[in-house]
């Protein structure tokens, strides 16, 4: 795939589950259009907190903390007006009520979007189970809920978010790419720029 240098006036942000493939599809974009400015949200949170993994911020601050640390990444993140790839975390949909179940997020929803168009990359939950399974930095959602029955409470949470959901299927990183790069660069208000020569 050839560099397009290109510009966008708006960021690109990607949501979905544990798993669905976030991270590499982000770094796939980013070397096909290098003038993207790639955030992951997890990272920016591990930095935030000065820890070293998500499970010690779990386990320093509950899930509730977690989510408020998320929130104000979102926030500063939000910022940038243009051009930024933000790869967030699969929970960057949920808060927490006050009895700790998870709600709908429509204060992170609402700093994603801010300048950003949302794409979910929507996994059968089996896929992504296997995908996560024995992971050791990613800690237990919950003591109560099966991880398919959080991805199943999840998913209208996901598709109430994005501004387009991308069945993922069988296909690969590759088409996926294509596919989000066409969509993106058709709604972005992409514009040109020259390359160095």
């Amino acid at each position: 795939m050839p560099a397009i240098p290109t510009k966008f006036d708006a960021n690109l942000v990607l949501i979905g589950g544990r798993g669905c493939g976030k991270s590499s599809l982000a770094k796939r974009l980013v070397r096909r259009n290098k003038n993207f400015l790639l955030f992951s949200l997890d990272a920016l949170i591990r930095y935030e907190a000065g820890a070293a993994t998500i499970p010690e911020i779990v386990a320093e601050r509950g899930w509730p903390g977690f989510r408020d640390l998320e929130f104000a990444v979102v926030e500063k993140v939000s910022r940038f007006p243009h051009s930024a790839l933000l790869d967030c975390g699969g929970g960057v949909v949920v808060d927490l009520d006050a009895q700790g179940q998870e709600t709908f997020s429509a204060r992170k929803v609402d700093a994603l979007r801010r300048h950003g168009m949302v794409v979910y990359l929507q996994r059968d939950p089996g896929y992504l189970m296997r995908r996560i399974a024995n992971d050791p930095n990613r800690p237990p959602l919950s003591d109560e809920a099966s991880f398919l029955e959080i991805m199943e409470r999840r998913d209208p949470w996901y598709r109430d978010a994005a501004d387009l959901v991308l069945e993922c299927g069988e296909r690969s990183k590759e088409e996926l790419g294509e596919e989000i790069l066409r969509w993106f660069v058709a709604r972005a208000g992409a514009r040109s720029i020259s390359s160095p020569g």
